[in-house]
């Protein structure tokens, strides 16, 4: 492995495009797309070639950014209708992850403060306001790294769900982070990655993240999660989130609740590590976060080679919900919250 991740950005404003690496092309291929098209990064999101719920708030951020440059560029007569439209058309791109949500929020408030189309002022602040994410997310990153780290020992070993790095975050990323974190205090730490259906993100991306950074990694798949746990091979399991409710409910890739079943069974503790961004206080319980469905063939032709008979029944959420009760501890920018949950007064912004 030649590309040192700690100096890759997984997307990046350029001044006028935004520029992303391509994460469906990964492991084979580092691949970076750089566009001025607004509607081509709702593509990218919608397809995961952008993906993970920090990232995709920050690619909000800068295609809202786009949308408004294309709208200027184009002169179009009514720019505040066209800025609201557009960012619905950015909200339909993902259903599930709420720093998607945030992002677009940030960005309604700047819009709704401006009662005449005064183009050039709106985009300038959407460009601050995406930048301030981009940052904000970076230090959240590195807040997150440094209350979890303290909790892995030297020596340890944990699994891991999904691909929560760099490659999802404009930092060092949220639940691997963590260990990123430790490790660079000197704690020795290995990794089993959960293979993570349908995608197959934790195959793909999360071992291609830690053999870049010289982290020990052994790839299993989610079904040899209880064994790895029953045998003792491992002494914490640590994810991120896609959106939490005020409760704890946690919605995350799909096999994460399969993987806090297996560690509540096993007495071995099961953190989420998330941002304060990732919080949705609005809604009271996990039931209420809507799970998003996707294409079949992600399942019968993972990485385009067929794998099921043609015209099998699927059934393809992309994410679970895992109860709070099964969560040891949530890894905040703020701190470690642990049960009972449902009071988050001291989640803050940075």
């Amino acid at each position: 492995m030649s590309e040192d991740t700690k100096d890759l950005k997984a997307l990046e404003w350029t001044g006028s495009s935004l520029r992303f690496i391509d994460q469906t092309a990964l492991p084979l291929r580092l691949n970076y797309i750089e566009t001025k098209d607004y509607r081509e990064v709702i593509h990218a999101i919608k397809s995961l070639t952008i993906r993970g719920a920090p990232a995709l708030g920050i690619a909000a951020g800068y295609t809202a950014v786009l949308a408004a440059q294309e709208g200027i560029e184009s002169r179009v007569k009514d720019f505040v209708l066209w800025m609201h439209e557009a960012l619905i058309e950015i909200e339909k791109a993902r259903p599930t992850a709420r720093n998607l949500f945030f992002a677009i929020e940030r960005m309604r408030e700047i819009l709704t403060r401006h009662n005449r189309s005064d183009a050039a002022q709106i985009k300038q602040e959407f460009l601050e306001e995406a930048n301030r994410l981009y940052h904000e997310d970076a230090d959240l990153c590195r807040r997150i790294g440094e209350f979890g780290a303290e909790l892995i020992k030297d020596g340890d070993s944990v699994i891991t769900h999904c691909n929560t790095g760099m490659l999802v975050t404009a930092g060092i990323g949220t639940a691997l982070g963590v260990i990123c974190t430790a490790i660079d205090r000197g704690k020795n730490i290995h990794v089993y990655a959960d293979e993570t259906r349908p995608l197959l993100q934790g195959a793909r991306l999360t071992t291609w993240e830690c053999m870049n950074r010289g982290i020990p990694v052994t790839l299993i798949c989610n079904g040899a999660a209880a064994y790895i746990l029953r045998m003792g091979k491992a002494n914490c399991a640590i994810v991120g989130a896609d959106r939490i409710a005020a409760n704890g409910d946690v919605a995350n890739k799909i096999g994460t609740y399969s993987l806090a079943v297996n560690c509540k069974a096993h007495n071995v503790p099961f953190y989420v590590a998330a941002p304060y961004s990732t919080f949705d206080l609005s809604i009271d319980s996990g039931d209420k976060i809507p799970i998003e469905e996707r294409n079949t063939a992600e399942v019968t032709k993972p990485c385009g080679v067929t794998i099921a008979p043609e015209g099998v029944s699927v059934f393809n959420p992309a994410f679970d919900l895992t109860p709070a009760e099964l969560v040891t501890a949530f890894i905040t920018d703020a701190g470690i919250f642990r049960p009972p949950y449902g009071k988050w007064g001291d989640l803050k912004t940075v």
